[in-house]
C-alpha cells in the first residue's frame, strides 16, 4: 500500500532539508501556499506533512512568523554518576567542569522559591502525606545562550522550621543547599536514589525549558539522610534534542580537560541514553 500523500510530502521535504536544498540554520520553509502549489496538495495534507517535520525537530513553527528549518544543535553530554552532587545536578563542580572543558558557556538563573503543597510524585518521593507543605527551588540553565534544562528541588517545610531557613530564601548559597542542611541541622546526605523517564511533549510546550514541543528526558533524584529518610527530591527536565547522557561509575581517568569531578572520583562510561529526535 503506498504511503499517504502527506507522508510522501514530508519525506521529500526531509530529504531536501538534509541535503541543504531548503537551506539550514533558521532558514524559512516555503509558505503553506507555496507548498500546496508545489505538491498540488490540499491545505490539511500540507499541514500534516509540516507537523511530522515539527515532531522530529527538523523545523520549528513560530506563530505569526512562519515555519523555519531548525538550527543545528550541538548536544551537550552530561555525565550521570551514583554520587550525590553529580546526580542531583545544580551547581555541582563536576557539571560546571564538564561545560568548561568543552569551551562552552553556562548560565544558571537565580533560584525562584515557592511554598506549596506536596502532590503526586513529590509527596511519594519525600514520603509525605498529601498536602504537606514543601519548599520548591526552581532554576533554569542555559548553555551557549540556549535553554538546556530546568530543575526544581523540593524540601519538606519542617526543615525550614527546624532552622534551615536559607531553603526558603531566593538567594543562592555558593556552598549549596545540601551543605546548608548539614551545617544547620546536622543532616548528612547519603547517596540518592533516582529514576529516569522519557516524556512526550506537553500540548502547550510548557514542560520544556524553551517551550519547544520535543520529547523530554526527566530525571528524578531523591536524597536521603544517613538513616534513609528522604529530605529532598530534585526533578530535572532536559529537551531530548539538545542532550545526551552518559552513565559513569568506577575508578578510571576522567575525560581530557576535566580537572575534577563532583567527588574527586574518576569516571567510566557504562551506558549512553541517546536523544529521541
Amino acid at each position: 500500500m503506498p504511503d499517504p500523500m502527506w507522508r510522501r510530502i514530508a519525506e521529500d521535504l526531509r530529504l531536501k532539508i538534509k541535503s541543504g536544498q531548503l537551506g539550514s540554520n533558521g532558514k524559512p520553509l516555503p509558505s503553506e501556499l507555496e507548498l500546496r502549489e508545489t505538491y498540488d496538495a490540499p491545505r490539511n495534507t500540507v499541514r500534516d506533512a509540516v507537523k511530522w517535520l515539527v515532531t522530529r525537530g527538523l523545523v520549528v513553527t513560530r506563530p505569526g512568523q512562519g515555519t523555519f528549518v531548525q538550527k543545528d544543535v550541538d548536544p551537550f553530554v552530561t555525565s550521570l554518576s551514583a554520587e550525590l552532587d553529580a546526580t542531583l545536578g545544580g551547581h555541582s563542580g563536576g557539571y560546571l567542569a564538564e561545560v568548561a572543558a568543552r569551551s562552552r558557556a553556562i548560565n544558571v538563573s537565580s533560584s525562584s522559591v515557592e511554598v506549596q503543597s506536596a502532590q503526586g510524585p513529590v509527596a511519594s518521593e519525600l514520603q509525605l502525606g498529601a498536602d504537606t507543605t514543601v519548599v520548591s527551588r526552581h532554576q533554569k540553565r542555559d548553555i551557549d545562550g540556549k535553554p538546556w534544562s530546568v530543575q526544581t528541588t523540593f524540601y519538606p517545610m519542617y526543615l525550614v522550621e527546624m532552622g534551615a531557613r536559607s531553603l526558603n530564601e531566593a538567594s543562592d548559597r555558593p556552598e549549596g543547599t545540601v551543605w546548608c542542611v548539614e551545617a544547620r541541622l546536622g543532616i548528612k546526605a547519603a547517596a540518592p536514589t533516582g529514576a529516569r523517564t522519557v516524556s512526550l511533549p506537553s500540548r502547550d510546550g510548557s514542560k520544556q525549558p524553551d517551550g519547544a514541543r520535543f520529547a523530554v528526558i526527566e530525571i528524578v533524584a531523591t536524597g536521603h539522610d544517613s538513616s534513609g529518610q528522604p529530605f529532598r527530591s530534585t526533578i530535572t527536565t532536559y529537551p531530548a534534542d539538545k542532550n545526551r547522557f552518559k552513565m559513569v561509575v568506577g575508578e578510571v581517568p576522567p575525560p581530557a580537560g576535566i580537572k575534577f569531578c563532583a567527588t574527586g572520583r574518576r569516571l567510566a562510561p557504562l551506558a549512553i541514553m541517546h536523544s529521541l529526535t
